[in-house]
């Protein structure tokens, strides 16, 4: 079987474009997509803002997100140590304020063991965010946007920041720097 080429060239983060018009009254006067995005998820999924954070301010790739598991999670040093990542390697990826309280906030209310994200109805670890980001992103009013785009945000608002290109791909995972750089803009 031939393998087919992947499209790598599809960039997209939050607050590339103007959300859509909306006639949801609390969205109306949010003007850019984070925003927008943050605030449905607010108020329709509140118990997974947590993911929605960690993934923001961390990069992790879905499966790595939900595939972590509490003993990863080095408190003291406010550190995520996933053993391996897609690409077969270690990530050991710093956690900001924003990702440290996302944990924190999980924790408090879960099982603290196994799985960090688990269906707050059955207990079960869970898979993906398919069965609610797609649904918070449509009434946000943003086009054209999916759960991997939130590591192009992480690596967008670091390089905004003034990081190096070498240090955002260390913390994505990545292997080559032509990688790296399709992320950050």
């Amino acid at each position: 079987v031939r393998h087919r080429r992947e499209d790598n060239s599809r960039v997209r983060y939050l607050n590339q474009f103007e959300p859509a018009r909306t006639d949801i009254d609390y969205l109306k006067p949010l003007k850019t997509e984070e925003a927008r995005l943050r605030a449905v998820i607010e108020d329709e999924y509140p118990e997974h803002l947590p993911e929605f954070e960690l993934a923001l301010n961390t990069g992790l790739r879905k499966g790595s997100m939900y595939s972590l598991t509490w003993a990863m999670v080095d408190w003291n040093s406010r550190m995520l140590n996933i053993p391996t990542s897609k690409n077969g390697e270690a990530l050991h990826i710093p956690l900001n304020n924003a990702a440290f309280a996302a944990l924190k906030n999980v924790h408090q209310r879960g099982e603290k063991i196994g799985r960090v994200f688990q269906s707050e109805k059955t207990g079960e670890p869970l898979a993906n965010s398919r069965h609610w980001f797609e649904k918070a992103v449509s009434l946000a009013g943003i086009k054209d946007f999916v759960w991997h785009d939130l590591r192009h945000c992480f690596a967008t608002k670091l390089r905004m920041k003034g990081a190096k290109q070498e240090d955002i791909g260390e913390l994505l995972g990545h292997k080559s720097l032509t990688m790296t750089k399709r992320y950050s803009h």
